[in-house]
């Protein structure tokens, strides 16, 4: 599967939701998909999308939070599932795309590449829902059933390392840091 189409297919899905995707090839898929000022591109800081994905639905309770996030940046904060499990916001969705590769610094090989299971990691660490979508009509269907459910869930996806042929954005990095936070500050 390739990521790109997936995000397409689950877009609809996310546009009225809290995003915030991992850098690189995630973000610049999801911009090109079409960039709305509640998503938040977290640039330059590998492995935190999820904390601050957490941080957030923990702040806004009502509001659905959607975490987009890659193998290598999970793998870089692994603690991230205990700690999203210690306190499970039923609003919060993780959907890591696992392309075994650290595509967008190199296309380096990931411990998925050779049998590290996201998934078995995240079920260890006390996730309460985890699912696996390897086409974008499961992903779609898991994403949604994962927002209806009001549960802590995190789904996994593999997907080919194949990235933009660009990593440029027409937006940059403060424009979306504000546009961010005004989208937040206008939620309950």
């Amino acid at each position: 599967m390739l990521r790109e189409d997936a995000l397409k297919q689950i877009y609809p899905d996310l546009e009225p939701h809290i995003v915030v995707t991992i850098m690189g090839a995630v973000a610049v898929e999801l911009y090109n998909c079409g960039h709305r000022p509640n998503f938040f591109y977290l640039e330059h800081a590998m492995g935190l999308a999820s904390s601050m994905g957490l941080g957030i639905a923990l702040a806004k309770p009502n509001q659905k939070v959607i975490v987009i996030d890659g193998d290598g940046s999970v793998l870089m904060n692994l603690g991230t599932f205990s700690t999203m499990a210690r306190y499970k916001p039923g609003n919060l969705l993780h959907i890591v795309f696992d392309n075994e590769s650290l595509l967008s610094v190199g296309g380096f090989p990931t411990a998925t590449s050779t049998g590290t299971d996201l998934a078995g990691i995240a079920r260890a660490s006390g996730m309460p829902n985890v699912m696996e979508a390897n086409t974008p009509t499961d992903l779609q269907e898991a994403v949604q059933k994962a927002l209806a459910s009001n549960m802590l869930t995190t789904i996994i996806s593999k997907v080919e390392a194949i990235g933009p042929k660009s990593f440029q954005m027409d937006i940059g990095l403060l424009e979306n840091r504000f546009q961010f936070a005004r989208a937040l500050k206008g939620l309950a």
